[in-house]
């Protein structure tokens, strides 16, 4: 029995196997460009980090009557920019859309985010996607929280150095004597 053909069966198959996914992946990364998500996830690390920022500030300020500088400020914004960079996710987050959509389901949604309408026909399977909704943003939250860092300790060191720094320059400022 020769099994060269049934090797190059097999090798066909796993090929086009892989070929498929990858089509199926490209199509979801293209959904995903469409949705602007990569920007909209940005913006939104963006302002939570701002926020954690003045609340830094506001307890800072409450505490010992000073500002954080500037410099601090922008070095804590940086950690929360690079952790919580869309590089970061978008592989998981297509897995996760992967998981979640058939192939028809996703051309579906390039569909309707392309302006070209739904037809009658898709409009119940539209409807039916909606409703994955819910599950698949807390699957995805979920993995941004298993797999993203913490910047609470690094923004702790730098504003305790930076209020440390601070007492020990006025602990060290010469008095004048009169």
């Amino acid at each position: 029995m020769n099994i060269r053909p049934l090797l190059f069966l097999i090798c066909f198959v796993l090929t086009v196997q892989k070929a498929n996914a990858d089509s199926f992946h490209r199509e979801i990364n293209h959904l995903l460009e469409l949705t602007n998500l990569g920007a909209q996830f940005e913006y939104i690390a963006n302002v939570q980090s701002k926020k954690i920022i003045r609340t830094y500030s506001s307890i800072v300020k409450m505490s010992g009557s000073t500002s954080l500088p500037l410099e601090i400020k922008q070095r804590i914004q940086k950690c929360y920019s690079e952790v919580y960079s869309w590089e970061k996710f978008s592989k998981g987050i297509t897995k996760i859309l992967a998981e979640s959509f058939t192939q028809r389901e996703i051309n579906i949604l390039i569909d309707f985010y392309s302006n070209l309408g739904l037809p009658p026909k898709d409009i119940t399977n539209f409807k039916a996607l909606i409703k994955k909704a819910k599950r698949i943003e807390e699957v995805s939250i979920q993995y941004i929280y298993e797999n993203s860092e913490s910047c609470v300790r690094e923004d702790s060191r730098i504003i305790n150095d930076f209020l440390n720094n601070r007492l020990v320059s006025r602990q060290t400022k010469l008095i004048p004597h009169e």
